[in-house]
């Protein structure tokens, strides 16, 4: 695991005399992506960056890595789980590899293959591939955006690195807040792709590759799963697709257990990660090291269910808690790091986790993509009720229903009845994806028209959803709730969670990986029916009936409860100090952007026990920290 910086002139832009020391002051901003080594090249038209964590071939696997000919040189940050298999197929070729590395691949598949290579490796990644003698640069994000990568044109230079800390160290960057993009991100949580924060620097989307050549920049999606409606042929029961999804899992996790140096699991009890540690116990050579984390608040607590599998696999358990203690001194930390905000609360527990385990190991293995593959969130579920809903006359939801609801008393504890039916009843009457994304984030439109300053609305008016309904309209699955899940692949799961984890665990220097991303259990995952997926209330039918002989009852049996945390009490009592310093009406009117007097009123309700607006006061307080460490 890896961190990539560079950049290619374009035209009509001057050279620098110290390449090598700007090259080398974007790879120091991280250095906590690679701390063991450093790679640096350069030619007259691009230079290539990377710092490196050894984890394939620690003797020999330094970057960068070139073809035989010397023609093609690449520089990767992630892991290519197929190397062994596509090395041998290639050394068939009388191909001579130098390193024991998986980065060396590209090279010679690109020299085989062209612009096809990609198709040739299962993994995540994020990398840089100069071709030489054609002068052609090849930019690529992994199927899944498991890795990140940012990109912007500066003085006719295309400039690229896996985060924006490291982009905004080359000399010709210049910042500046992108309003469309803080729009974005006051509705969804995140930024999504491909915005980022700064106007005028991108996020390069999962699946995408970029390419210069010539002076000219395009980019094209290279993946996607495949279109399945108008498959034929034998209807198998789900105990036959369960198993084949059995074998299917199993072979991901053997593929993501190589590596040369200590690796766990990373455990929280639910299905997901229980399912990844239990093919893992199967397929090791030595006994399982396990981690999860704990709160103190009882229930957000979780830590039970993770000791019940660790107990059940006899794996070697290591456990650690999260108390509001600790809670506010890691905002404090991660405010001084994350350099793009994201406001989904999980990130703090996931960070304090990577923290932890990186005591022990240096790659974790995780159950990320579980709940978008085989349909576990509850807002699937949550829709077919809406349907239902939007059949009461507007009179009954209007007039009696949401009234109703919104007197329910407010309680802080974990995904409570009056928290979730207040969201249902606020979004259950706009479209699908502007409802999905309600019931996800933060600020509803209308909440943002309050919200924003007049100057902002003025500056700031693009369709926030458009994007998404485009992905959503234009999806190569079929029927409503397989194209939600699509836009939650593309969205949600891509910009959130694996930033989510890819930030936190690599600012400890500890690689993770994802076994349900790969490519053919998502294919696999699409081309099932809706009913394999999700039955009345219960999601992720196949994946339970596939690990029902692995794992206790308990387990397959038990609610989805999430990675979340008790923000709503803390704000009120730990973090009571950080919410009034940093959304002071002064500090607000100062910086133009928010209404002090609306988020003075959302501070005054949440405090008093009015309402719970611990979700967007989060989202607000997170944007504060990041402006104050970030914007200039």
């Amino acid at each position: 695991m890896c961190g990539i910086a560079g950049w290619i002139t374009l035209k009509n832009s001057s050279a620098y005399d110290d390449t090598d020391a700007v090259l080398h002051s974007m790879c120091e901003r991280i250095v906590h992506r690679g701390p063991d080594s450093e790679g640096l090249w350069w030619d007259d038209t691009v230079a290539l960056g990377m710092r490196r964590l050894s984890v394939i071939d620690l003797k020999t696997g330094d970057q960068p890595v070139f073809s035989e000919d010397g023609t093609v040189v690449v520089m990767m940050n992630g892991e290519l789980y197929n190397y062994r298999e596509v090395r041998a197929e290639l050394e068939k070729d009388r191909i001579m590899f130098v390193t024991k590395t998986d980065t060396e691949i590209l090279p010679h598949l690109y020299k085989k293959y062209g612009d096809a290579f990609i198709e040739h490796v299962n993994g995540m990644y994020a990398f840089s591939l100069w071709d030489l003698a054609r002068k052609r640069l090849i930019l690529a994000r992994d199927r899944f955006g498991e890795k990140p990568l940012y990109y912007g044109v500066f003085d006719n230079k295309l400039i690229w690195a896996s985060e924006l800390k490291a982009l905004t160290a080359h000399p010709s960057v210049k910042t500046e807040l992108d309003l469309n993009a803080l729009r974005h991100y006051l509705s969804f949580d995140y930024v999504p792709a491909p915005l980022s924060i700064y106007k005028g620097i991108y996020k390069l989307p999962a699946a995408h590759i970029l390419t210069v050549e010539n002076g000219e920049i395009r980019t094209h999606r290279y993946w996607d799963v495949k279109d399945h409606a108008t498959k034929t042929g034998k209807v198998e029961t789900l105990a036959e697709k369960a198993e084949e999804l059995r074998d299917l899992l199993s072979d991901s996790v053997r593929m993501r257990l190589v590596s040369d140096v200590p690796l766990g699991i990373l455990l929280s009890g639910g299905i997901d990660s229980s399912t990844v540690a239990a093919f893992a116990v199967q397929h090791a050579t030595e006994r399982v090291k396990t981690f999860s984390i704990g709160f103190e608040e009882d229930s957000f607590d979780e830590s039970r269910y993770a000791r019940l599998v660790a107990k059940h696999l006899d794996t070697e358990h290591y456990e650690d808690k999260l108390s509001a203690a600790t809670a506010g001194d890691l905002i404090e930390d991660i405010g001084k790091w994350l350099d793009e905000p994201l406001s989904d609360g999980s990130l703090i527990p996931t960070f304090l986790l990577a923290r932890f385990v990186r005591k022990y190991v240096t790659v974790a293995l995780g159950g990320d993509g579980g709940d978008e593959l085989f349909a576990g969130y509850p807002m699937y579920r949550a829709h077919k009720i809406a349907s239902m809903y939007r059949l009461l006359p507007g009179f009954v939801r209007n007039g009696l229903v949401r009234p109703a609801v919104e007197k329910l008393p407010v309680s802080h504890r974990n995904l409570s009845f009056d928290y979730k039916a207040k969201r249902f009843v606020r979004a259950a009457e706009l479209d699908p994806v502007a409802r999905h994304h309600s019931w996800f984030g933060s600020f509803a439109l209308d909440d943002q028209d309050d919200l924003l300053t007049r100057e902002v609305r003025e500056q700031a008016s693009a369709d926030i959803y458009a994007a998404a309904r485009d992905v959503y309209e234009k999806s190569p699955v079929k029927g409503d709730l397989a194209r939600m899940q699509y836009l939650d692949v593309n969205f949600y799961l891509a910009e959130d969670i694996l930033t989510k984890v890819d930030r936190s665990a690599m600012q400890v220097s500890l690689e993770t990986r994802a076994p349900f991303l790969d490519p053919r259990i998502a294919d696999y995952a699409f081309s099932l029916p809706m009913k394999y997926k999700l039955r009345g209330s219960n999601g992720k039918v196949i994946l339970k009936k596939a690990v029902e002989p692995l794992l206790p009852k308990t387990i397959i049996q038990r609610q989805k409860k999430g990675f979340g945390i008790p923000i709503a009490a803390w704000l009120r009592g730990r973090l009571r100090y950080l919410l009034h310093d940093l959304l002071s009406p002064d500090r607000l009117k100062e910086q133009g952007i928010f209404e002090p007097a609306y988020v003075d009123r959302l501070i005054s309700e949440h405090e008093q026990g009015i309402a719970s607006h611990h979700k967007e006061l989060w989202t607000l307080l997170v944007f504060q920290l990041w402006s104050r460490n970030f914007l200039k």
